[in-house]
């Protein structure tokens, strides 16, 4: 995998960006991606500190979901918030990683990024639909560390 500045160009950032907004269109779910260089550990745990630092535990109806993307390891997490987790099928969140590998693989990051998320979106969704006075809690862009 690129360095952290040459994984996603300016348009493949902002695509990443496009498809957490079409993703949470229709749902209270948020969806974050967050690109490191390195976990330089366990990546779970720094998947977790990040969804912490991120303040997504702070949702009101605990269902944020972090990709998490740790570039020069070649590993990712998807960590989903408890309210989400207690709902999805419970291979939910590895069928969506072997999507996201499957594009990984052929270096197609973006696609796989987007892919990811779509598939997040559409189990928020049916499980968390947008209501009237829903707002967007977190922001919608890459956060990188």
């Amino acid at each position: 995998m690129p360095n952290l500045e040459d994984f996603l160009s300016d348009k493949e950032e902002q695509e990443i960006i496009d498809a957490i907004r079409r993703a949470e269109q229709n749902t209270s779910g948020e969806i974050r991606v967050h690109l490191e260089r390195s976990a330089e550990g366990d990546i779970y745990d720094r998947a977790l500190e990040v969804f912490h630092l991120l303040k997504m535990d702070n949702t009101k109806l605990q269902n944020g979901v972090l990709i998490y993307v740790a570039i020069n390891d070649r590993n990712f997490v998807i960590y989903g918030d408890k309210g989400i987790n207690d709902v999805v099928p419970s291979d939910f969140w590895n069928s969506t990683k072997d999507i996201m590998v499957s594009h990984f693989k052929s270096g197609n990051y973006t696609k796989g990024l987007t892919e990811g998320i779509l598939n997040a979106g559409k189990q928020l969704e049916k499980h968390f639909p947008w209501e009237h006075f829903d707002k967007n809690e977190l922001p919608d862009n890459v956060s990188k560390g």
